[in-house]
């Protein structure tokens, strides 16, 4: 068949076949078996759920072809990103390097920060030198940018800081956790 109005032809083959199941619409279990990272490895769950409900226009848990056909669009912006701040041509991005596209995008955060980050997100592995993925960069970066719009919107003056209740900085991220 063909592409509907406003879906790139070449998002439509392969939306017919990552939906393995032919239901219509694309799950979480076959994003993921859609998506890899520079090493080939899949994307990870937490990635393609964070994903999934960012397109998913009726909060049912999967993406029908116009929300798979945006999501590649915009997963090609953030790999194009990612491969601007990998300036060793990795695949991979490095603590440094995580730090200089922080400042970039305009986060004034700490090196002990993005080492916590790096610590958190990087592939579980005895590398002296852990680095993330693709999926694992667009994850943080989309948390960074959600959690700095809630405390934007309490930083009205904007100090950089804010006084909060426990309960309030609760509320803050269980709403931004998307």
């Amino acid at each position: 068949g063909n592409a509907p109005p406003g879906v790139d032809p070449e998002a439509f083959s392969w939306f017919q076949t990552v939906d393995t199941d032919h239901s219509g619409f694309i799950s979480v279990k076959e994003l993921k078996q859609a998506l890899v990272n520079n090493n080939w490895s899949s994307f990870n769950d937490e990635t393609c759920l964070l994903m999934i409900n960012m397109f998913d226009k009726t909060r049912s848990g999967r993406i029908d072809v116009y929300g798979f056909s945006a999501l590649l669009r915009f997963i090609q912006q953030w790999r194009s990103l990612f491969q601007q701040y990998d300036r060793d041509h990795s695949g991979s991005i490095s603590f440094s390097e995580l730090q200089q596209a922080f400042s970039q995008m305009g986060y004034n955060l700490s090196p002990q920060f993005s080492q916590l980050l790096l610590a958190r997100y990087s592939q579980r592995s005895p590398s002296p030198n852990p680095s993330i993925q693709l999926d694992r960069f667009i994850h943080i970066c989309m948390q960074l940018q959600s959690l700095t719009d809630a405390f934007r919107e309490k930083d009205t003056a904007l100090q950089g800081n804010v006084r909060l209740s426990y309960e309030d900085f609760l509320s803050m991220v269980v709403t931004r956790m998307l």
